[in-house]
C-alpha cells in the first residue's frame, strides 16, 4: 500500500486499517507517517533516513524538491510508528556514528519557506524592521529582503510602507501574488479569467501530466464541464475556489472562449520573474527573467513558443522543469522592459566590459557598448568579481601570505588588541573597503596581478597596529652569525618557525621569542646541506642532550664543518671551518 498526503481518502484508509483478509501488510509511506497517525498492525518500521522536501529559494521565487537527511526528532517519530499499539522494531539504514551527526531538530519552516505573505502581514501592521519583534526563530534577513523586493515590484510596498494596493491585496484570502493578479485583472476587465486561473494555481493539476504544460487547457476544461454541469474530480475543488473569488470580486461566471495570451499576461503580473524566453538553438529550453533555466517536453505544444509565462515549475541542479505555463505576446511585455547600464568583469573575456543593455530581468534583448562608463560602478564590478572568483585574481604572494599569518598570529595571541581578520576569505569578501581606492586604472586581469597587495594591506592597518606588527611579530630573527633569517608564520596562529643551519646558532643559549618575549618560536635546525635534523622550542635542552647525537650522526658526513664538543663556547659559523679561519 502507498500512503501520502494527496492520496484519496479510501486509499489512505486501505493503508491505515488492518487487512480484511488478515494478510501481512507493507506500507510505503512519505513523511505523512511521522505524525500522530496510527497504522494498525504495524510492528516493524524500516527507515531510509531521508526525506524529500520542497525547499524555497527566495532569489528565484521557486521551490525545488531536495532529498535530505532527516533530523533526530524525525527519526524518533518514525521509530514510534512501530510501537503505537504493541512492542515493535525499527530498522534504521544508517550507523550509530552517522546518527550522532544528524541535527537534533528539523528546521522551522520560517527559515526555509516563502516569506512574502509574512512580509505583507508585517507591512500591514506598520512594521518595517523584523528585528523590532521577538521571534522564536528570527526570519532570515536575505529572505525578508527578497520578499520586500517582490512586494515592491507588485506595488504592495513603497518606501517601506504598505500602499493602498497592498492593503487591498492583504484583504484577499490568498497569497499576495494571486491577490495582485486578481486586482490587476479587475482593472483590465478580465476578472472571470483571473478567478479561474487563480483557482487552478492554488490546486493540484486537474489533468494528467501527458496533457501538456499549457494552463489554458485546464481553464478550457473547467469552463466546458461547468457549462454542462458535469464537474468531476479536482475540477469540483477548483470551481469552488473560483466561485469564492467571483463572489469576493462581484463578477459573474464566464464560460466563453478567451484569448490564451491574456492568461499569459495575468501570470506575468503575479510572477514577473518567471517571464521565459526560448533560447536560440536549444529546443524547448527557456531562460527565465530570474536567471534560471527550464525545459518543456520537446513534443509539447508550447515547446516552440518564443515567450512563455511560467506558472508552476521545479528547479533542478542546472535546469528546471516546467509543469504549467501560458504563451505570451511580446507586445504585452513592454512595461517590463528596462534599459540598464551594465558594468561587469569577465576574466576569460579580458576584464572590464561596459555595456548598455535592454533587458527583462536577466533576459538580455539588446546590448551596445557604453562609451563613458561610470568609474565608481566599474570599481564595484571589479570588487564584486574578486569576491566571487577568489584569490586567483590577485597576487597573494608568499610575502602577502606571511603578512596575513603575522597578523592572524597576533590576533590569536592578543585578542584584546582587536586585530582585524585578514584571512583570505574575509579579505576577498571585504575587498571593497581596503582595495577599491587602488582600482581606478584597472581594466584587465594582468593589471590586478601587478597590484602590490603587501603594501596596500600594511597601510590598511591603523598606525598603532602597523607599529605593533613590526614590534611583536618581526619578519626576521638575527642569529649569532649576524644573518637575518626569515620567520615562517602559520595561518592557524601557532608559533612561527625559524629554519636555520645548526652552525649559525652556536653560542645561542635561549630560544628566540616574539610577542614581547612571551611566545617562543619553534626552531628547525638544519644540517650544512639544509636538511632538517632537529625540531625544538627549547634550545638550551637541545645543547645539553640531543646535540651530541646529531654531532655523532653528521660530523663524518660534513667533515669541513665545525662540530665542537662545546657548541656554547664556539663561535657561530656561516660556512665551513676553513672559510671562517677555524682549524
Amino acid at each position: 500500500h502507498q500512503l501520502y498526503g494527496k492520496l484519496p481518502y479510501a486509499a489512505q484508509q486501505a493503508a491505515i486499517l488492518p487487512s480484511k483478509r488478515g494478510l501481512r501488510k507493507i506500507v510505503l509511506a512519505t513523511d505523512i507517517a511521522e505524525t500522530s497517525l496510527t497504522i494498525e498492525g504495524i510492528t516493524t518500521v524500516v527507515d531510509s533516513g531521508f526525506h524529500r522536501k520542497a525547499v524555497f529559494n527566495p532569489k528565484t521565487g521557486l521551490s525545488g524538491l531536495e532529498t535530505k537527511k532527516i533530523s533526530k526528532d524525525s527519526a524518533d517519530q518514525r521509530a514510534g510508528r512501530a510501537g503505537r499499539l504493541s512492542p515493535g522494531v525499527c530498522y534504521r539504514l544508517w550507523s550509530t556514528s552517522q546518527h550522532s551527526q544528524l541535527k537534533d531538530h528539523r528546521a522551522p519552516e520560517i527559515l526555509t519557506n516563502d516569506l512574502i505573505p509574512l512580509t505583507l502581514e508585517l507591512a500591514n501592521w506598520g512594521i518595517s524592521d523584523v528585528n523590532s519583534l521577538t521571534w522564536l526563530n528570527t526570519p532570515p534577513s536575505f529572505a525578508i529582503e527578497e520578499a520586500t523586493n517582490t512586494l515592491e515590484a507588485l506595488n504592495a510596498i513603497a518606501h517601506g510602507k504598505i500602499t493602498n494596493h497592498g492593503k487591498a491585496m492583504h484583504a484577499l484570502p490568498c497569497h499576495p501574488r494571486i491577490a495582485h493578479l486578481l486586482l490587476v485583472a479587475k482593472d483590465e476587465d478580465s476578472v472571470g479569467l483571473a478567478c479561474d486561473l487563480a483557482a487552478i494555481l492554488e490546486e493540484r493539476d486537474p489533468l494528467p501530466q501527458e496533457t501538456g504544460i499549457d494552463i489554458n487547457l485546464r481553464i478550457e476544461a473547467l469552463r466546458r464541464q461547468r457549462s454542462t454541469n458535469t464537474l468531476h474530480g479536482d475540477f469540483k475543488k477548483i470551481e469552488k475556489i473560483s466561485k469564492q473569488y467571483r463572489q469576493l470580486l462581484h463578477v459573474r461566471v464566464e464560460n466563453a472562449s478567451f484569448d490564451p495570451y491574456d492568461t499569459g499576461l495575468l501570470l506575468v503580473h503575479a510572477f514577473p520573474e518567471r517571464i521565459a524566453f526560448a533560447r536560440p538553438g536549444n529546443n524547448a529550453q527557456f531562460q527565465l527573467a530570474n536567471g534560471t533555466y527550464a525545459v518543456a517536453g520537446h513534443k509539447d505544444d508550447l515547446a516552440y513558443e518564443p515567450w512563455l509565462a511560467v506558472a508552476h515549475m521545479h528547479t533542478g541542479e542546472k535546469t528546471g522543469r516546467i509543469f504549467l505555463a501560458a504563451p505570451l505576446n511580446p507586445t504585452d511585455l513592454k512595461p517590463f522592459v528596462k534599459t540598464i547600464d551594465n558594468n561587469t568583469w569577465h576574466t576569460k573575456r579580458g576584464g572590464l566590459i561596459a555595456t548598455r543593455e535592454t533587458r527583462i530581468g536577466s533576459i538580455v534583448l539588446k546590448t551596445v557598448p557604453l562609451p563613458s562608463p561610470d568609474e565608481a560602478q566599474l570599481v564595484q564590478a571589479i570588487c564584486k568579481a574578486i569576491a566571487k572568483e577568489g584569490a586567483h585574481l590577485l597576487d597573494f604572494s608568499e610575502d602577502v601570505q606571511q603578512w596575513q599569518n603575522r597578523v592572524l598570529t597576533l590576533k590569536k595571541l592578543n585578542p584584546n588588541q582587536k586585530w582585524p581578520d585578514v584571512s583570505t576569505d574575509t579579505l576577498l569578501k571585504t575587498n571593497y573597503h581596503w582595495l577599491s581606492p587602488y582600482l581606478q586604472k584597472i581594466v584587465k586581469p594582468e593589471d590586478l596581478k601587478k597590484i602590490d597587495l603587501a603594501e596596500i594591506l600594511q597601510y590598511s592597518l591603523s598606525a598603532d597596529h602597523q607599529n605593533l606588527l613590526s614590534e611583536l611579530a618581526p619578519k626576521t630573527i638575527t642569529v649569532p652569525t649576524g644573518s637575518k633569517i626569515k620567520l615562517k608564520y602559520q595561518s592557524n596562529g601557532s608559533a612561527p618557525v625559524l629554519a636555520v643551519r645548526l652552525q649559525e646558532v652556536f653560542g645561542m643559549t635561549e630560544t628566540p621569542k616574539i610577542n614581547n618575549q612571551k611566545t617562543a618560536i619553534i626552531l628547525h635546525l638544519l644540517s650544512p646541506g639544509y636538511k632538517l635534523v632537529q625540531i625544538t622550542s627549547d634550545l638550551d635542552s637541545f645543547w645539553k642532550k640531543a646535540y651530541f647525537d646529531v654531532r655523532k650522526d653528521l660530523r663524518a658526513r660534513y667533515k669541513k664543518h665545525a662540530w665542537p664538543e662545546n657548541p656554547l663556547d664556539h663561535p657561530a659559523i656561516r660556512g665551513t671551518k676553513r672559510q671562517n679561519g677555524i682549524k
